[in-house]
């Protein structure tokens, strides 16, 4: 049977060098910024509900309550994930990668647009929260078929030994999203006094979106389908029920060790690029604007450092990679919380750099490659989209929530919300580590480990068939 890159099906069959080279630019360019503007859209209400959203949607409460009550309609994006990633996941298992990112792209710009022209609690009452609500249940909703797709839009093109670089990609897109979001908070909180930014000057920052989109889509539309979908296409191997393929064996113990593999990442995620801005502002009495700016800092330190991360996933390995990195998260965090105690804007920054520029970047860089390979092509987009957007609820959307109730809990001090961050890591260490190399559908490991495995020939199995694998190409 021949491999997936040597069939007609596959747009890397007959290809020159000069348009392989303009395919990758392509996919790169499609990958890296469908995702920052998807991200941008999505954290950028995570900024708001930080700083905006508590006033202007739900004024009548505490200033505590308030809190809460706005990090709840962020927790909802979270629960409505699994809806969509379940949904795009299975029809981009069954009509490809392209056109479904290019419909939750269209989905995402359109809700975060119309959040910025909506009317504010003072001037139609109870229902502003309610049209905010059903506004980031769309969000949320098309951020659920994102990620998966981007992903595997990167993997699936990647070049030989390239896979980890090519799948810390759609993760630039990730913190560039939150970079750009924080920082036009910062900037027009700078160039607006807080009457203006409060009537009109956040609205700005969504309404921006809609240019993002249009760049983002037409990106996207010219990239070519995956040729691992290709392939299944053309063998007729499609899977008529993903959903059912990825939760029943063989594939349920990798979902289970996937979702718990993500509390860690997600739970590190959203302390550092969410909770940490309210953290400061409100506990620590910090000015809003420097806490911007240094969450925008680490936000750019940790793009730069992604691809570091995906070279390193390609010498030594997409899980050695991960667990190291988590390893390093959970050690962190007490030390970090003490800096954010003194606080001072330096070390509050310095503090971010670290766990959120520095070594978020070493384990979110490998997390996407470690999960493509939980998953056998033809059940890879819901699998992924399973395992990332279900643990987004207990993982990520609810982190701010938690965290802020623990600490009012014990009155003020941070030790019991740090307790929690502590036990999400060494759950993850726990989950990854019982991760088998032999369970996984793309070869992982060292170059060494992968010039053994090419000469076995490695074979991906796809439903009751086993395909022979073309030279394996390393996820880590």
């Amino acid at each position: 049977m021949a491999s997936p890159q040597q069939t007609s099906a596959s747009p890397t069959a007959h290809e020159t060098d000069a348009e392989r080279r303009k395919r990758l630019r392509t996919v790169v360019a499609a990958s890296l910024l469908g995702t920052t503007v998807e991200w941008y859209d999505f954290f950028l209400y995570a900024t708001a509900a930080s700083l905006v959203f508590n006033q202007l949607f739900f004024p009548d409460q505490s200033s505590f309550v308030g809190t809460l009550l706005s990090f709840a309609t962020f927790a909802v994006g979270f629960v409505v994930r699994p809806i969509g990633g379940v949904i795009f996941g299975h029809i981009g298992d069954r009509i490809g990668r392209k056109r479904t990112l290019a419909i939750t792209m269209v989905m995402m710009g359109i809700a975060t647009a119309l959040m910025g022209v909506l009317p504010t609690a003072e001037a139609v009452g109870v229902v502003a929260p309610i049209l905010l609500l059903l506004l980031r249940i769309v969000q949320g909703f098309a951020l659920g078929g994102e990620w998966a797709g981007a992903v595997l839009l990167a993997v699936e093109h990647s070049p030989d030994r390239k896979r980890g670089l090519f799948g810390s990609i759609p993760q630039i897109g990730l913190a560039l999203g939150l970079a750009l979001g924080t920082g036009v908070f910062a900037l027009l909180q700078v160039a607006l006094d807080d009457d203006a930014f409060l009537t009109y000057g956040w609205r700005i920052a969504f309404l921006v979106s809609i240019v993002l989109v249009v760049i983002g889509f037409v990106v996207r539309l010219k990239v070519d389908e995956t040729p691992a979908f290709a392939e299944v296409a053309e063998l007729a191997q499609k899977s008529t029920a993903p959903i059912r393929e990825v939760v029943l064996p063989p594939n349920t113990r990798n979902t289970v060790l996937g979702l718990l593999a993500r509390w860690g990442e997600g739970s590190a995620f959203n302390t550092w690029g969410v909770f940490a801005i309210a953290y400061a502002t409100s506990e620590l009495d910090m000015e809003k604007v420097p806490v911007l700016v240094a969450v925008t800092i680490a936000s750019l330190v940790m793009a730069v450092l992604l691809p570091v991360s995906g070279k390193l996933t390609d010498r030594y390995g997409a899980k050695p990679v991960y667990l190291a990195g988590m390893a390093a998260y959970g050690l962190s965090v007490y030390p970090v919380f003490a800096l954010f105690g003194t606080e001072n804007l330096v070390w509050f920054t310095v503090a971010l750099v670290i766990v959120f520029g520095v070594i978020h970047a070493l384990f979110y860089g490998a997390q996407g490659t470690l999960f493509a390979s939980l998953y056998p092509t033809r059940v890879r987009y819901t699998g992924l989209s399973v395992v990332y957007q279900f643990s987004g609820i207990y993982a990520s959307g609810l982190t701010p929530l938690i965290l802020t109730a623990l600490i009012g809990a014990a009155s003020g001090p941070p030790w019991l919300a740090a307790g929690y961050l502590v036990l999400t890591a060494v759950i993850s260490v726990v989950a990854t580590s019982l991760i088998r190399r032999d369970d996984l559908h793309l070869t992982t490991g060292s170059d060494a480990e992968v010039e053994a495995a090419a000469k076995t020939g490695i074979a991906e199995t796809a439903g009751d068939e086993t395909t022979p694998a073309p030279a394996p190409i390393p996820v880590g």
